[in-house]
C-alpha cells in the first residue's frame, strides 16, 4: 500500500491550507538554497536576498567587527480558498499580521485566479489601508498549480525525494479537486523509453505501474538517447491486471475496445523480454492516435532519471496547439536543459 505525505478525502480549507505548508516546509528542509530561489522567483523577485548573509569586517559607525550574520526581515501572509470567494474585509484585516516586517507578501491561493476586477479592488484596498510610513504590501495572487509549478521548476531530475513529495501533492490537489485538468491541452509528458521504443512506436502506447500519479496531459513523448524522440496525442487511458479470474480492464478515459485489450495483450507478452511483470502488478496503458518522430534534444549533461512535464503553450509560444505532426517538426527546433 502506498504512502501519502498528504492528507486525503477533505475540502475543508484548512486541510488545503496545512498540505500546502507541509509541501513549502518538506522544500525548505530539502534545500533552503531551492526554498529561497524558489521565494525569489514567485515573490519577491529582485525585492530583496532573503537568504543569511555572513560577512567579515563590516564596518558601521564606531566599531569592525571581525564578522556578522544577517537576514533582512520579512514575512508572508498566506490565505486560501476553495474557489475565487475571497473578500476584502478578510484580507484586509490580514495587514495586522505583518507587524514591523520590512518585506510584505500577502499570497492568496485558490484552484482559480481571481477576477481581474475583484483582484484591482481588493489591491486598492490593501493600499489604502497599508500602514503608513512602512513599506508596501505586495499582493500575489496565484493557484495551486501555479504553486506547483513554481516549485518544480527548482528541483531536477535528481532531487528524488522532493520530486516524490511534489507528486504526491499534486495528487492531493487532483482528488481534492484543487487542480483541475481544463488546461492538459498544453502538457507533454515526457516518459523514458529505452529498450521499447521500437515497440512502443509500433503499437502507438506506453505503459507504466498505476501507482505512478502525475498531471493531467494530453500529449505524451518519448526519450531516448539525450532527446525526446516522439510525440502522440493521448486518446485513451487503460489499466489492466490479471487476477485469479482473468484480466481485468478499466478504461479511465477513452472506449476499451477489443483492438485495445489486444494491444495489451501484445504488451504484457513483449514485457517478459526486459524482465518486467505486467500480469500481476496493475498497470496503466497510454494509447495515442499517432507517435510522430521528432529530435528535441536535452542540451546539458546527464540523462533525466524520470518522467518530465513539458508546458507546449510556453515553448511552442501558442494559445492553440496545432496537428501533432506540427508539434513534432516545431519541437524539433527546439532544445531543453
Amino acid at each position: 500500500m502506498k504512502l501519502h505525505y498528504f492528507q486525503r478525502y477533505h475540502t475543508k480549507e484548512n486541510v488545503a491550507t496545512a498540505n500546502t505548508m507541509l509541501l513549502l516546509s518538506r522544500l525548505y528542509h530539502y534545500s533552503t538554497t531551492k526554498f529561497f530561489q524558489f521565494l525569489k522567483s514567485e515573490y519577491f523577485l529582485d525585492a530583496f536576498e532573503p537568504e543569511i548573509e555572513f560577512r567579515l569586517q563590516e564596518k558601521n559607525l564606531d566599531s569592525v567587527p571581525d564578522a556578522t550574520i544577517t537576514q533582512e526581515s520579512f514575512k508572508i501572509v498566506v490565505e486560501t480558498k476553495l474557489s475565487d470567494w475571497f473578500y476584502e474585509e478578510q484580507l484586509v484585516n490580514h495587514l495586522k499580521s505583518f507587524g514591523d516586517a520590512k518585506h510584505k507578501v500577502l499570497i492568496t491561493i485558490a484552484p482559480e485566479f481571481m477576477k481581474q476586477d475583484k483582484r484591482n479592488l481588493i489591491e486598492q484596498k490593501i493600499r489604502e489601508n497599508g500602514e503608513k510610513g512602512s513599506s508596501p504590501v505586495i499582493h500575489i495572487n496565484t493557484t495551486f498549480e501555479e504553486l506547483t509549478n513554481a516549485i518544480q521548476d527548482v528541483i531536477d531530475d535528481r532531487d528524488y525525494e522532493m520530486k516524490e513529495v511534489l507528486d504526491d501533492y499534486l495528487e492531493y490537489c487532483y482528488n481534492d479537486g484543487l487542480i483541475s485538468g481544463a488546461d492538459s491541452w498544453k502538457y507533454m509528458r515526457m516518459q523514458l523509453a529505452g529498450a521499447t521504443f521500437a515497440f512502443n512506436m509500433a503499437e502507438n502506447l506506453y505503459y507504466d505501474k498505476s501507482e505512478r500519479k502525475f498531471r493531467a496531459h494530453d500529449y505524451l513523448g518519448l526519450y531516448l538517447k539525450k532527446s525526446v524522440r516522439a510525440i502522440g496525442k493521448i486518446c485513451a487511458r487503460i489499466t489492466a491486471v490479471e487476477t485469479e479470474n482473468g484480466m481485468v480492464y478499466e478504461a479511465e478515459s477513452g472506449a476499451l475496445t477489443k483492438e485495445r485489450k489486444e494491444a495489451i495483450l501484445r504488451t504484457i507478452a513483449d514485457s517478459t523480454k526486459y524482465g518486467y511483470d505486467l500480469k500481476t502488478v496493475k498497470h496503466r496503458y497510454f494509447f495515442v492516435e499517432k507517435f510522430y518522430e521528432m529530435d528535441f534534444k536535452k542540451i546539458t549533461p546527464r540523462p533525466p532519471m524520470g518522467s518530465r512535464v513539458f508546458d507546449l503553450q510556453q515553448i511552442l509560444g501558442r494559445n492553440e496547439m496545432p496537428e501533432v505532426s506540427q508539434i513534432a517538426k516545431m519541437l524539433s527546433e527546439k532544445t531543453w536543459e
